[in-house]
């Protein structure tokens, strides 16, 4: 009789389907498209959850995401809330994590509007207000300005494009992909000189040390998403 049960348990058990495993991706709350479109607390669309999506079908895992305010990413993913967060590089992040290849490129670039004279150097701008994101680190900007970089905070780039756009500031610093966005969705596009390239770098996927998933299955999972297209093809819908 034991026996019996025990063979009827492993049968039910064999057809009963195995609960797989979730890949937990922390994303900031207040980003914009088209890094991250968020109704009722929900993540519905942009880059983020994309990636996200993307990595967790790679992976075998059921994708969830974490949304939380920018200035409780860190303290979380250093817990173990999530097990990744995308789109980042090193300088960006205090705290201790594991660092993921390269997902995708792309550049920071100055963007001035046309009210006045356009720019030549970066180093014409010393003790002007340039349009920044709060909690957002520049390096290039305070290696060429230093002290005299004049960071004038916004929320987040669309509050920092309103600026420019309303004339309360001249300049902004933006990255590629999401001015390349914007200008191709707005139904009067900005006012702009041809940007002027600040820096480009490469993002990646900040992993847990805390997490559930291994930095070489993040890695695998990207390699394959570069190989198949998908993280490409991800790039060319939002820009």
């Amino acid at each position: 009789m034991r026996a019996h049960l025990l063979l009827m348990a492993c049968l039910l058990g064999a057809a009963l389907p195995a609960r797989t495993a979730e890949l937990v991706v922390m994303v900031d709350s207040t980003a914009n498209m088209p890094m991250a479109l968020v109704e009722n607390g929900r993540l519905v669309d942009g880059v983020h959850k994309e990636i996200g999506q993307i990595l967790a079908r790679h992976m075998g895992r059921q994708v969830r995401f974490l949304m939380l305010p920018r200035k409780r990413l860190e303290h979380a993913l250093q817990g173990g809330e999530a097990d990744i967060l995308c789109a980042y590089m090193p300088e960006w992040l205090a705290g201790d994590y594991l660092w993921s290849r390269i997902v995708f490129t792309t550049e920071e670039v100055l963007v001035t509007d046309t009210r006045g004279p356009p720019v030549q150097a970066i180093t014409e701008l010393r003790g002007k207000p340039v349009g920044t994101i709060l909690g957002y680190f520049h390096p290039e900007m305070d290696a060429l300005l230093g002290k005299d970089f004049v960071r004038d905070n916004a929320p987040n780039m669309e509050s920092n494009m309103e600026k420019l756009m309303r004339g309360r500031v001249r300049h902004i610093l933006i990255t590629r992909v999401v001015l390349d966005y914007y200008q191709r969705i707005r139904q009067q596009p900005l006012a702009i000189y041809p940007p002027i390239s600040v820096m480009s770098f490469a993002t990646r996927c900040a992993v847990s040390r805390k997490g559930h998933v291994a930095l070489e299955e993040i890695d695998q999972a990207i390699g394959q998403a570069l190989k198949d297209g998908s993280l490409a093809n991800m790039l060319t819908r939002f820009r």
